[in-house]
């Protein structure tokens, strides 16, 4: 696990990043927020691209300070744009052998194009590519720079649905195979539920938030009237079982049976699921007779109302994972629902997000 410490201000026109941070670094880091909240900015900062006042440090190291300016290409960071950026009179090939002669280390070529699905690729120039084709060519080539830190700014943007489901599964895979954290800046829930492990949350220039994904991610702020982040929690379950003549695929949390559709996943595999808050109902008692199968009992932690709209949020406990309600502030009233008694949630949707184990 990596560190990253960081307080830093950097004045662009209007807009002004405030960043201060101590975190870990494991797996993938979501640096995530909305369009504007400064988060490429941020990552540019890191990387050296753009100098910013006070101090970064990575791993022990002093990137930035007082007295020193560590330029770019001596921090050991690779770096993925939104686009990609390849040399278009070299080949696939040419350029990733462009990248390891520069950057000679442990992760080979070989290895790059064996983890990318790239051999299909390595005769072919940038221009015949597809968006996604070019963007798996640019991380390998930012693997081949021998990186200790891995930042990816937006790197699917300028994909479509299909393209990034294409894409994530090569990304999430990354930290793993060849020992890198990845900070991965997104203002998609969806990718980050998708890829992420931790989260670094991002507004008005600022951190807000930071920490492990399901925990941070269950407490991101709702603003009156909607949501600037989407209201959710993130459960880890097992794959218990598949039913063919329904087409369901049957899933275990804390001892609890969910279904969703039918999924290639095989029995024991350890997925990720989203449930946003809006698609939870409370029940005091265990309801029957509903179309809604999915049913979770636990316990609240705590209950925050919004003063100034109709709205509470009712966190529970389900059996050492957290799930978040969005419920009116009458119906705790009318519910007599308070901090330590048990509730029954039922979830009318859930996303299936990711494999995990």
């Amino acid at each position: 696990m990596s560190a990253l410490s960081l307080d830093i201000r950097l004045q662009q026109g209007d807009f002004r990043l405030n960043a201060v941070l101590e975190a870990e670094l494991a797996g993938i880091t979501a640096l995530f927020g909305p369009s504007g909240a400064g988060k490429s900015t941020l990552l540019r900062a890191i990387a050296g691209f753009d100098r910013a006042e006070g101090r970064i440090g990575f791993d022990g190291l002093t990137w930035q300070g007082p007295d020193r300016f560590v330029p770019p290409h001596q921090r050991g960071v690779g770096m993925v744009f939104q686009d990609a950026r390849l040399f278009g009179h070299l080949s696939v090939a040419g350029n990733l052998r462009f990248a390891a002669r520069r950057a000679a280390g442990a992760i080979t070529q070989d290895t790059v194009v064996q983890a990318l699905d790239l051999a299909p690729l390595l005769s072919r120039r940038p221009a015949s590519l597809s968006g996604g084709e070019r963007q798996r060519v640019a991380i390998g080539r930012a693997l081949l720079a021998q990186p200790r830190l891995m930042l990816m700014d937006e790197p699917l943007a300028a994909l479509d649905l299909a393209r990034k489901a294409q894409i994530l599964p090569y990304i999430a895979r990354l930290p793993g195979m060849f020992g890198i954290p990845v900070l991965y800046v997104t203002h998609s829930v969806e990718e980050l539920a998708q890829i992420a492990d931790r989260l670094i949350a991002m507004q008005d220039g600022q951190i807000v938030a930071s920490g492990p994904l399901a925990q941070t991610f269950a407490r991101l702020d709702i603003g009156a009237g909607g949501s600037r982040f989407e209201g959710g929690v993130i459960l880890r379950a097992q794959v218990a079982g598949h039913d063919a003549g329904y087409r369901l695929t049957r899933l275990s949390v804390a001892g609890h049976e969910l279904v969703m559709p039918e999924a290639a996943l095989a029995i024991g595999d350890t997925v990720q699921l989203r449930v946003r808050a809006r698609d939870v109902m409370l029940a005091t008692a265990r309801p029957e007779g509903l179309s809604a199968q999915n049913l979770l009992a636990g316990r609240i932690t705590e209950i925050l109302s919004e003063a100034d709209t109709p709205f509470a949020e009712v966190f529970l406990d389900v059996g050492g994972q957290g799930l978040r309600a969005r419920v009116t502030r009458a119906a705790v009233d009318q519910m007599g629902l308070r901090v330590g008694a048990q509730a029954f949630a039922v979830l009318k949707a859930i996303s299936f997000d990711r494999r995990v184990g």
